[in-house]
C-alpha cells in the first residue's frame, strides 16, 4: 500500500465544544501523520467551493452558513490508507447511524452538527487539500518511531 493524503476538518461545532484534541489525538493514536494543521473561519467564496458538489442541493446555503459560522481546524493527514481509514474513524455522516468508537458515534448527535468532515476518496482529498492549503503549508517529515507505524 503506498502512502496518501487526506483533507480532514473539525467543523465549527467541534471546535466550540472543545474536541480537537480529543478528534486529533484519534488520529495521532492510529499511528497517521500529520502534516498541515491550521485554524480559521472559512469565507464564504472557500465554503461554496468546497460544497461545490452540493450546489443543487437545498441544504446548500445551510451548509455554507454553518461551515463559515465560526473557527475550522483544518489537517492534512498522511498515511498508509488514510482516507479509508479516515472515514472509518470519523463514522457515518449521519450521528445516529454511526457507530459507538467512531468520531461521530461518540461525539455528535445531529446531522446538521456532526463535527467533522473528511475526504471521502482520493480525488476529493486532491481537491480539498489543494483548496484549504498552500504547498508551502504542508510540511513533509519523518516521525521518530516511523519503525513501530509500519512495515
Amino acid at each position: 500500500m503506498t502512502l496518501e493524503r487526506t483533507f480532514v476538518a473539525i467543523k465549527p461545532d467541534g471546535v466550540q465544544r472543545g474536541l480537537i484534541a480529543e478528534i486529533l489525538g484519534r488520529f495521532e493514536t492510529k499511528g497517521f501523520k500529520l502534516v498541515g494543521l491550521k485554524q480559521l473561519t472559512p469565507s464564504k467564496e472557500l465554503a461554496e467551493k468546497h460544497y461545490g458538489v452540493h450546489k443543487d442541493r437545498p441544504f446548500f446555503s445551510g451548509l455554507v452558513d454553518f461551515i463559515t459560522s465560526g473557527p475550522v481546524v483544518a489537517m492534512v493527514w498522511e498515511g498508509e490508507g488514510v482516507i479509508a481509514s479516515a472515514r472509518k474513524l470519523i463514522g457515518a455522516t449521519k450521528p445516529l447511524e454511526a457507530e459507538p468508537g467512531t468520531i461521530r458515534g461518540d461525539l455528535a448527535v445531529n446531522i446538521g452538527r456532526n463535527v467533522i468532515h473528511g475526504s471521502d476518496g482520493s480525488d476529493t482529498a486532491v481537491f480539498e487539500i489543494n483548496l484549504w492549503f498552500q504547498e508551502n503549508e504542508l510540511v513533509d517529515w519523518n516521525p521518530s518511531d516511523q519503525a513501530w507505524r509500519v512495515e
